[in-house]
């Protein structure tokens, strides 16, 4: 590939990705209104059930032409999604869906801290900073008197997988392996969904509007979504992956105030703010650390 083409191909995943962003954030509000008649559970398993479905019939034999490796990177990547989703849709049933997408977007900054972890990259002190900055932002949109809520709480754990998730899909994903990758994470994510609620049955929407919501959110956002992703993951390094992506929780924001009908508080717009710019503190830090490249790892 000549470094014209590289270019291009780097331009249109970061495109894809803020495409992506804005889907993502188009969410939380529905997903919030769906959970009023539809159990956590019972709609991340018939959600990731229909887009693994979708994703098979379109590439029968993906899964097939991955390796051995390849195919247990999927699947850990997949649990690790899958498990991200529980906690997060949990969180969205006790947390304004504008506040949950600012929490959920934390991952922004746990990324490069786990990338520098466990791929051994030095963290520069402008990350620091705005891993303080983003803590105190999160403070302020979540804190009830001196107590973090249940909702916040587990939409941060699942922030922190989130990141893992990137971090990971950075170091394994490759742009041959995107499409096998992408249906294996998915009928994992389906599999981890439905095992965890089939005990009580499963609850189906009963309504024609939430059916189309699910499907919105199963094929336009869970399956193309992820298989952007991963294709985009495997030309851009995880923490420029994770800032482009920063994006998702203004959009979340936007769409819960827009439509949900969610109140614009000082609140909300001083802890999201702090949030954002702890982000683009991070996307301004030294292009060396930002735009290097990440090695992939076996596992």
């Amino acid at each position: 590939m000549t470094p014209e083409q590289s270019r291009r191909t780097t331009l249109l995943a970061s495109l894809a990705l803020v495409a992506l962003a804005a889907c993502w954030g188009s969410t939380f509000f529905l997903i919030k209104d769906l959970l009023d008649r539809v159990p956590t559970l019972d709609f991340l398993a018939v959600r990731f059930s229909v887009a693994a479905v979708a994703l098979l019939v379109v590439a029968p034999r993906a899964i097939g032409r991955l390796s051995p490796v390849v195919r247990r990177h999927a699947v850990v990547l997949g649990l690790l999604y899958g498990l991200a989703q529980i906690l997060q849709t949990t969180g969205l049933a006790h947390t304004p869906a504008s506040v949950s997408g600012f929490v959920t977007g934390l991952y922004v900054v746990c990324t490069p801290l786990l990338a520098a972890a466990i791929l051994r990259t030095r963290i520069p002190p402008v990350t620091w900073v705005a891993v303080v900055l983003a803590t105190i932002g999160l403070g302020v949109l979540a804190l009830r008197g001196f107590s973090v809520g249940y909702g916040e709480l587990i939409t941060l754990a699942s922030a922190v997988l989130y990141a893992l998730h990137i971090v990971g899909l950075g170091a394994w994903s490759t742009a041959r392996d995107a499409v096998g990758m992408t249906i294996l994470q998915v009928v994992v994510i389906a599999l981890v969904c439905t095992t965890a609620t089939a005990y009580d049955g499963i609850v189906l929407p009963s309504r024609t509007a939430d059916w189309l919501s699910l499907l919105y959110m199963a094929v336009v956002v869970g399956a193309a979504g992820l298989l952007g992703q991963t294709w985009a993951q495997a030309h851009l390094p995880p923490t420029r992956t994770a800032i482009i992506m920063s994006m998702e929780p203004v959009f979340a924001s936007v769409f819960a105030v827009w439509l949900g009908g969610e109140d614009l508080t000082q609140r909300l717009l001083l802890g999201g703010s702090m949030v954002l710019v702890a982000m683009l503190i991070v996307e301004l830090a030294p292009r060396r650390v930002v735009e290097g490249e990440v090695p992939h790892i076996a596992v």
